[in-house]
């Protein structure tokens, strides 16, 4: 069998650089060496491409010291045009070839490489990648233009408004505005930030600049959302090969009991007050109609490889809340955990990942 040789791409100039360098350590203790011949980029919070050791726990996800990239004078060169896929690496010895690629995986989230820009750059090269392309990638990344789409799609999201810092500035009232449309509570959120960076859930009027300025604080362009009451459930969803359909998930759910809601501490460090219990108890009906619902969403914008959509269950039904394109990957993330709960092991979903991104890379799609 020929032995591919991937670029495993992490780190990255988001908030999320630690969550990326964490999940490369994930990933690189599944990928078989039989199989691959792994090329571990890591790229410094300055945007620098450096090589990497391939050292999974070099990146172990640890609260006390955060995994991340440093500059070790290393830098990797992309191919330099569309006819090649040989990357170099100059070092202190001088530039040496690290071979010719067959594929990236870019396991970064947030802005720089969650929402397109990164795979526009290897669109320009040629090179192919596992996950999402541009479009998909900024759309997936952006809750307000992820919502527009999805409404479009008929499917179900939560009533919203979105407001720009600088109307904001100029006209704080739009606050009280969207309070008063929305009611009370309503979550504060980044249109453009990951892992609940940024997020405020605003209970009383008084609360509402407070949480603004967090946001703002994350982007120039903030969702106020209604609060919705129900169960927070969450789907991974996987691309089939070219001509097979796409596929999703038992549902994983969120049980949220001692903090206000799900939030980075909870999602990375193993906080207490939060369980990620999978498979959720649904019935059959409810499963069948979430899957449906994921697979619509994953359509709707177009996405590719896997993304996680994650829901509401409220009294009236389901309600999307997001999609993520690249969903955290790290062992108790909760897209891997939902695979291994419907028959997949870690290193089986990253074989399947791979493979699907080469398949439809060799089929032109």
């Amino acid at each position: 069998m020929h032995k591919l040789t991937v670029v495993l791409l992490f780190g990255g100039r988001s908030s999320e650089h630690s969550i990326s360098c964490a999940t490369a350590g994930g990933v690189l203790a599944a990928l078989d060496p039989e199989r691959y011949t792994v090329i571990p980029v890591g790229i410094t919070r300055d945007g620098a491409y450096v090589l990497e050791d391939n050292d999974p726990a070099k990146f172990a996800l640890n609260a006390q010291a955060l995994p991340v990239v440093a500059d070790n004078g290393t830098r990797v060169r992309w191919p330099q045009s569309a006819s090649s896929r040989e990357m170099t690496v100059v070092d202190a010895s001088g530039e040496r070839s690290l071979g010719s690629v067959d594929l990236i995986f870019p396991i970064l989230h947030g802005p720089f490489g969650e929402d397109g820009t990164i795979q526009g750059m290897l669109d320009l090269l040629d090179l192919p990648y596992v996950g999402s392309g541009v479009l998909a990638s900024a759309l997936g990344m952006d809750k307000h233009f992820a919502k527009t789409v999805f409404q479009q799609a008929a499917l179900p999201v939560a009533p919203w408004r979105t407001l720009i810092a600088d109307d904001w500035a100029r006209d704080p009232a739009l606050g009280d505005a969207a309070l008063e449309q929305l009611g009370l509570p309503v979550f504060v959120k980044p249109a453009r930030a990951g892992s609940s960076v940024g997020v405020s859930r605003v209970a009383t009027r008084d609360q509402l600049a407070e949480a603004m300025t967090v946001g703002l604080a994350e982007d120039s362009k903030v969702l106020i959302e209604s609060g919705l009451v129900g169960r927070e459930l969450e789907i991974a969803v996987l691309q089939g090969r070219p001509g097979e359909p796409t596929r999703a998930s038992v549902a994983g759910e969120v049980v949220v009991t001692g903090r206000d809601f799900y939030d980075f501490a909870a999602k990375y460090l193993d906080a207490p007050g939060v369980e990620l219990v999978c498979p959720a108890p649904l019935s059959a009906a409810e499963l069948a109609e979430v899957q449906r619902l994921a697979i619509a969403a994953f359509e709707a914008i177009g996405a590719a490889g896997l993304a996680r959509v994650d829901f509401f269950l409220t009294e009236t039904g389901w309600v999307i809340n997001e999609i993520n394109t690249m969903p955290g990957f790290t062992s108790i993330s909760m897209f891997p955990t939902c695979w291994l709960a419907s028959g997949y092991t870690y290193p089986e979903l990253v074989d399947e990942l791979i493979s699907v991104a080469i398949a439809h890379a060799h089929h032109g799609s």
